[in-house]
């Protein structure tokens, strides 16, 4: 009896494992493309980009001077919210 349960043990281990699987990016659009929707909506000079799970935040200045924030949508590429400073 020994001799069966140790096989059966290794073979349910074994059956039981995984492999790791890579992070997959599926779907979500890249930092150049939400910079360039930035960018259309009058970022000039880019000072801080930060990916935040499902958004890009990218922080700079305008034509003007003027400091920016634009927060992307990392899967649409939609503008989910923009501050503009006085």
């Amino acid at each position: 009896m020994r001799n069966v349960i140790l096989p059966i043990v290794t073979a349910l281990a074994l059956g039981a494992a995984t492999p790791a699987m890579a992070y997959d990016s599926g779907g979500q659009i890249s930092m150049r493309v939400a910079l360039d929707v930035a960018t259309d909506l009058g970022i000039m000079t880019v000072s801080h980009t930060q990916f935040q799970g499902d958004q890009w935040e990218i922080e700079g200045r305008d034509r003007s001077g003027r400091w920016m924030e634009v927060y992307v949508d990392a899967r649409t590429g939609e503008v989910r919210h923009m501050n503009r400073g006085w």
